[in-house]
């Protein structure tokens, strides 16, 4: 690429023009990241904006978001901004963003996303409840232990337990 260039100090003593070869220093995106927000606990119900940032010379031109769903089939959707509106446990998962420049294309790690379940309907006294505990940790959690709120440090010893109304 060439431009043009007029030496406006030899131009007033005599017309000359010169012409210099200006490099232009591209490249494609860096320093790709996603935040979530709000940060915290997200509850069901709520909402969550995800946003893409990143720097490239020339600026970046398209934004893609993926979603891990399973190896072979990603979803995918695309803006620099993602909004979930009245998010469900459904929407918990790692997301991922590319950014797109003329110079190429750059992804984010993957970051995760997790939606916390909040419990419907009543739980009838007597009646049989699941509880489920999960974490994402490297390397992964083998065992879990269950306390037993106001049950000091003990750890609860039984899988079955009965659910009773407190007083």
């Amino acid at each position: 690429m060439q431009v043009k260039c007029e030496d406006v100090f030899h131009k007033l003593k005599r017309s000359s023009q010169q012409w210099e070869r200006l490099e232009l220093i591209t490249h494609p995106p860096k320093s790709v990241s996603v935040s979530i927000s709000p940060s915290g606990e997200i509850v069901e119900g709520s909402s969550v904006t995800l946003t893409c940032s990143s720097d490239g010379n020339p600026p970046v031109q398209n934004y893609t978001w993926f979603k891990k769903v399973n190896k072979d089939v990603p979803q995918k959707w695309t803006g620099q901004i993602y909004s979930i509106t009245n998010i469900r446990s459904a929407d918990s998962g790692e997301y991922q963003c590319m950014a797109t420049n003329t110079q190429g294309s750059r992804s984010s790690e993957y970051k995760t996303l997790t939606v916390l379940r909040t419990p419907s309907g009543e739980i009838v006294e007597g009646s049989s409840v699941t509880l489920t505990c999960s974490s994402d940790g490297n390397p992964p959690v083998q065992n879990y232990t269950w306390f037993k709120e106001g049950g000091g440090s003990s750890p609860v010893g039984s899988d079955v337990f009965i659910c009773y109304r407190e007083s």
